[in-house]
Order: C-alpha cells, then structure tokens, then sequence
C-alpha cells in the first residue's frame, strides 16, 4: 500500500507540471486559453495511454528521445554559431541583454540560500532513482544485462543534453529576451515563463524549426505523461487493487480498474494543472523528484546494500518520509504562499529534500532494529541471496511477457 500511495503521490506532481507544459504551449501555438488547451491534452492521454497502453507509451518515448536529442543540438549549434563558436561571447552577449547584467551567473534563481541548494540537488540526484515511471522500465527488458546496458546508454544521453542545457539558457537570453516581437505590450513573455526555448527555435531557424519543436515538446510531454499515467495506473490496479483490496482479482478485472484509475488521473492531472498554472515547470518537477527521493529511493537502496532492512521498517520508514515530505511541500512558500494565498509560509524552504530523505533513512533503519517479528528474520536471512543476485544478475528472473 505504502508503494501504491507514494507513487500515485509522485505521478500526480509530475503530471501537474507536464499538463502546465503543455497548456502553455497549446495555448502560444493556437491562441487557445490556458484552461481549454490542458482539457485537450488531458483527452488526448487518457484516450493513448487507455487504447495504446505499454507498447504505444514506449514508440512514443523512443522517438522523441531521438527528435528531442537531435533539435537541442541544433539549438545549441546554431546559438554557437551566431556567437562565432565562443561561449564567452554567448555568455556576454546574454549578460548585456539581461537586466540583471553578469549577475545572472551567480546562484540564487531557483534557490535562495545553501540548504534550499543542497536539498534541491538532494532531489534531483535521489529522486531520479526513485520515479515510478522510470523504475518500470526496468521490467520491460529481457535481462539484467540488458538493463545495465540501457542504464549505460540512457545515462550517456541524459549526460549529453544537460551539456546543452546551459548552452540553450544563455541563448534563450541572449537572442529572445532582447526581442520585442516574443513579448507582449506589457512586457510578459508570450505563452509564459516556460516558453523561451520554444521562442529561441524561432529565433535560430525561424517558422520551420518553430514548428519542429513544438512538435518535440509536445512529443515529449506526450511520451513523460503517458509512462506516467501508466505507472498511476499500474500502482492503483496491482499494489492496491489487486494486493490490498481484492487478492483474488483476475487480470480481467485489473485491466478494468486500470483503464478507470488512468480516466481518474487524468480529470485530477487537468483540474490540478489549472490550478497551478502559474507555477514554475522545474519547481514542480523538483518537488516530485523531492517526493520520490525521500520514499522509493531509500527503501531502494536500503534493500539493496543493508541487511538488515525488514519490511515493516521498510513501510513504516517510507511512510515517514511521504508524509513529511508531502507536509513540508504544502506549508512551503511555494504551496502555502503561492497557491493557498497565505502571508507567511509555516516551513521556510521550497525544497525540503535534506530533511525529508534524511527522515525516510533514519526511520527505515529504527523501525527495521526495532523489528523483532518473524517476518524480520525472514527478510535478513533472504539479504545473501538477494545481493548476489543484484550484484552479479546470477538467477535473475526473465522479464515477463506484457
């Protein structure tokens, strides 16, 4: 159950940004309102993901990753090239266009002081670890080899794009925010804060390369909300479902609950992705990466390097670190200021992960001395075996047929 709840919870601050995304750029490409353009793409992933299921979600994620690879170098080439293959030129010219001037390359955008800075890394390095939608595809691989090659492959493109990322920043200031013609008589920037790469494909390959990035962006929220939905659906269907509710569910009836639980996610994704339209995507994702290092990856990673984990310490210890986390979120500045409309924020940091993880791990460990039951004994004497098995891949099951 503790599972079921703390990825459903991941899932739905994932969606929340996925659906914003997408709002906005529906919204800029055809003058839809924000609220009209979520309801669209909500319609458009419950129908997906309901008929398409696992095979239709992992075309889709395999084609943008190569579309998305291929654009953002393109971006980060032709921004290069306008700045004659000089990033210090680059990074001038976005210093001089910026009102804030060379301080744009000191710390302090998104975090404000050292600790809100270690826990947002705390977050995006854990939680990574911990997103149901990516732990899943762990099982749709035919061996333990094969996983560790695609880890291997995936971390090297992920690497990769995060090299272009600063490129594409820099260059969204350098060549978009001293443009008029993205910016409306008030000075806000056209579809909103989350569009400057979408405008900076405008700006370096004009209508044509606009029109190929809106299609990457929207692929890519497509494929990320679709392995997300599925991965809601999966908790809600088998761990609670058929594990807590009805064990003697058939995979009919599963299918059945699946296919309502991904209707359900998607109406809430839509509600909340207007609610909070005015959030910022990378803060959003941050508290999702929050939420899923401080309950998956330390149950993760205690069963696979300590023996002397139970399950009871496992659930309890997890518990812990959801309900501190989820706590911590809401009576953050960014919830209970932003969101609620409170004046003063009870917890005063955005990102909590260094408490939240810090309490997953140190309740897993208590809990886990504290059990004395059999159950207990069981799990310590099945560690050895178990990692050998992580270890080495001798004995490892084959993935099952989906």
């Amino acid at each position: 159950m503790f599972s079921a709840f703390a990825g459903i919870t991941i899932v739905l601050l994932y969606l929340i940004a996925q659906m914003v995304g997408a709002g906005a750029l529906i919204q800029t490409l055809f003058g839809l309102r924000f609220e009209v353009a979520v309801v669209i793409v909500g319609m458009l992933i419950i129908a997906y993901v309901t008929f398409g299921g696992m095979l239709a979600t992992t075309w889709v994620q395999i084609i943008k990753a190569v579309l998305l690879l291929s654009g953002a170098t393109f971006i980060a080439v032709m921004a290069l090239y306008l700045s004659d293959f000089s990033l210090e030129t680059l990074f001038r010219t976005a210093a001089d266009t910026h009102q804030k001037g060379e301080s744009i390359f000191n710390v302090g955008g998104l975090v404000n002081d050292p600790i809100s800075a270690i826990s947002l890394g705390i977050a995006l390095m854990f939680g990574t670890a911990g997103l149901p939608h990516i732990l899943m595809r762990f099982f749709t691989v035919p061996s333990a080899k094969e996983a560790r090659k695609s880890v291997f492959y995936a971390t090297g493109f992920i690497g990769y794009f995060y090299v272009l990322t600063f490129i594409i920043g820099m260059g969204a200031i350098a060549f978009v925010m001293g443009n008029p013609a993205y910016f409306d008589e008030a000075g806000n920037m056209l579809g909103g804060s989350n569009m400057p790469a979408v405008h900076l494909s405008h700006a370096l390959g004009g209508d044509l390369f606009l029109g190929f990035i809106s299609a990457v962006a929207f692929a890519t929220i497509l494929a990320v909300v679709a392995g997300l939905t599925l991965a809601g659906a999966s908790a809600i269907s088998h761990d609670l479902y058929a594990n807590v509710i009805n064990k003697k569910a058939t995979s009919q009836q599963e299918m059945r609950v699946s296919r309502v639980a991904t209707l359900v996610l998607g109406v809430i994704a839509v509600l909340l992705g207007i609610t909070f339209q005015s959030q910022n995507i990378a803060f959003l994702v941050g508290l999702a990466f929050t939420i899923a290092a401080s309950t998956t990856f330390p149950v993760l990673i205690m069963s696979m390097y300590w023996g002397g984990m139970t399950t009871l310490g496992a659930v309890l210890g997890g518990t812990l670190g959801l309900i501190s986390a989820v706590v911590m979120v809401v009576l953050g500045p960014n919830v209970w200021v932003q969101v609620l409309g409170n004046e003063q924020a009870i917890v005063p940091y955005s990102n909590p992960a260094l408490f939240t993880v810090t309490i997953a791990f140190v309740g897993i460990w208590v809990f886990s001395l504290m059990d004395k039951s059999k159950r207990a004994a069981v799990d310590k004497q099945l560690f050895e075996a178990q990692y050998i098995r992580a270890q080495t891949g001798i004995g490892i099951d084959k993935a099952s047929q989906h």
